[in-house]
């Protein structure tokens, strides 16, 4: 916010396992859902409410499931989310845990045998990309494995799409905070959404 930009938290439905049972499960067998279209109706009614946010230029960023829901908001949705900056997300669910992807798609085949898992995979929706994207991944990763972060990349190649890649070594999944990935994430949003110049190699915490 001190960037000058209006940031917003909203609890989406799917999102909080403190409400309610029914609340945490809205979108189970459905992943791809990831709360989105409830934020994008909260950022439309926050708009009608204080007309200085400008939804022209709406962005979002997120760790790793949130990483997963920020690339499928660009890809998804590239009508209204015009920036994004994915971190360390699990972007295709086929390749991450087991017992994480099936509490809330279910398993890896339908009963008829086709894929129940096609419809959360990113890769097959890079061709959408129409805004500014920044992935990042650390090489060390043994939570969110770095090949899913891989797959995408390939097929924004293949789509011949723009986007930014900050790969940072020897980093596991936990690097969201490092000084240099925050001024990065930092700047990328002041240059896309704000349309300003960021200081150059602006120094954190010195």
């Amino acid at each position: 916010a001190e960037l000058g930009f209006v940031v917003v938290a909203i609890d989406a439905l799917g999102s909080s396992p403190m409400r309610s049972r029914d609340f945490h499960t809205y979108y189970a067998g459905n992943m791809a859902d990831n709360g989105l279209p409830d934020q994008i109706t909260g950022m439309r009614q926050l708009a009608e409410l204080y007309p200085f946010i400008d939804l022209d230029r709406a962005g979002i960023y997120g760790h790793s499931g949130g990483g997963f829901a920020t690339a499928a908001a660009l890809l998804q949705y590239p009508e209204f989310f015009k920036v994004g900056v994915s971190i360390a997300g699990n972007l295709d669910n086929r390749g991450y845990t087991y017992y994480w992807g099936e509490k809330f798609q279910g398993l890896l085949e339908h009963t008829n045998g086709t894929d129940n898992y096609e419809n959360q995979a990113l890769q097959l929706l890079a061709g959408n990309l129409e805004g500014k994207l920044l992935i990042s991944y650390g090489t060390m990763d043994t939570n969110v494995h770095p090949s899913m972060t891989l797959l995408l990349i390939n097929e924004l190649i293949s789509h011949n799409k723009d986007f930014d890649l900050i790969v940072m070594p020897n980093r596991g999944h936990g690097y969201v905070n490092d000084p240099y990935h925050l001024r990065r994430t930092w700047d990328y949003f002041v240059k896309h959404l704000a349309g300003k110049t960021p200081p150059k190699e602006y120094q954190i915490g010195r």
